[in-house]
């Protein structure tokens, strides 16, 4: 039953930046069609892009907090609640330090984190990308 349980927070919680993303990524789309200023549209971008990331960092790390507190598994030496934080940060940008280790459901939280970061980052460097293309022509 755990596995159901940790697979039902962990698709929510993807689902959940997933749309996170989406949305702010197509709200910075349409500022982008303002003409002029295409410099501070271009930083409104990357600003706006790197909040939404930090934000769905966040979105897991309460995610693995709810987890724990649900008895479906545990993160070795949490101490405080910003270890939540730094751990979900390591996952999402894949870096991986490891010296936090997931047990049980975690390590099925953890690899479903690592893929939407890895999913999500690389969006975001797309989208940049594209909107850099579009303003330098303009």
């Amino acid at each position: 039953m755990e596995l159901i349980y940790i697979s039902v927070l962990a698709v929510a919680l993807v689902a959940v930046c997933v749309t996170i993303h989406y949305e702010t990524l197509r709200g910075l789309s349409s500022i982008a069609h303002q003409p002029g200023r295409h410099r501070w549209l271009v930083l409104i971008s990357m600003y706006g892009a790197l909040t939404a990331h930090i934000v769905e960092i966040w979105v897991f790390a309460g995610g693995y907090w709810l987890a724990e507190q649900l008895g479906l598994g545990a993160i070795d030496t949490i101490k405080d609640p910003f270890d939540y934080i730094y751990y979900s940060s390591m996952v999402y940008t894949t870096v991986g330090f490891g010296d936090l280790i997931p047990s049980a459901g975690m390590r099925l939280l953890t690899s479903a984190e690592a893929l939407a970061g890895l999913a999500l980052i690389t969006w975001s460097a797309s989208f940049t990308y594209l909107q850099m293309q579009r303003m330098w022509r303009e």
